[in-house]
């Protein structure tokens, strides 16, 4: 069986320097392409990297990995479907706008985007999605390295929707006086408060607290290094051309 060709968009910064790695190190896939604009010239895993997205067709590339930001993949995306490219994508910032656009442009080849790739980070979510209904209150606290433009994070919004969807039956948050505003985070799905913490020497790390009478259920995933994330790129890269349309989160490719 011959190696999936995969291009990498993004390849100029650290988490696209890993994938193109892990890929070139995957004998069932072949690193054909790496893209970024502000690395053009320079080298990922024996590729060159080009600055346009044209290199990835003309290395034919079948699937094509996004790790940027939300403003180039909303150009990027309708891009490879219109080429017929498979899409796995790691960014995030997107909104219901963005989800409903790239369904519909992905009609004949597919798309998965998922908030965090970290198979751990995905159980996590799935676990606090079980424990929301057993529970009164709910807190999620996500920490991230301080070069992290966004917040709260996608993993923490995906967690806060997720529980949300699970749960309807919520605490109210009995603060009536802060006099520092944003103290008790921002108000997510469900009223689910998320908290944000930026911090040089973290990487990726979330925790769930969940509260009911006399008990606290804590999840908490870290991702310490960027390889975390990889194993589940490649699964993704391997699974894509068998997920139809857009699929959202990592879910489906783990089967939890």
């Amino acid at each position: 069986m011959s190696a999936t060709r995969v291009g990498v968009v993004g390849a100029g910064g650290r988490m696209g320097a890993s994938v193109c790695e892990a890929i070139a190190a995957d004998p069932l896939l072949a690193l054909v392409a790496a893209v970024d604009p502000q690395a053009a010239g320079q080298q990922r895993a024996g590729v060159a990297v080009a600055g346009e997205l044209r290199a990835l067709a003309d290395a034919h590339a079948e699937v094509v990995v996004d790790f940027t930001v939300a403003h180039a993949a909303r150009t990027t995306l309708p891009w490879l479907a219109m080429h017929g490219m498979h899409a796995v994508v790691g960014t995030t910032g997107f909104d219901a706008d963005d989800f409903t656009a790239f369904h519909t442009a992905f009609s004949g080849s597919n798309c998965l985007i998922a908030s965090n790739f970290a198979i751990s980070a995905v159980l996590m979510m799935r676990f606090a999605e079980l424990a929301a209904p057993y529970f009164d209150t709910a807190e999620i606290i996500e920490l991230h390295h301080d070069g992290k433009i966004d917040a709260p994070s996608g993993t923490a919004i995906s967690t806060a929707e997720r529980m949300a969807a699970a749960s309807s039956e919520w605490a109210p948050d009995p603060t009536q006086h802060e006099p520092y505003p944003g103290a008790r985070g921002s108000v997510g799905p469900g009223g689910i408060r998320l908290h944000s913490v930026r911090m040089r020497g973290m990487v990726a790390h979330q925790e769930v607290i969940l509260g009911a009478q006399g008990q606290t259920l804590t999840i908490r995933q870290d991702s310490y290094d960027r390889s975390s994330y990889m194993p589940g790129v490649v699964l993704a890269c391997k699974r894509i051309a068998h997920l139809p349309g857009l699929t959202l989160g990592l879910d489906a490719v783990l089967g939890v």
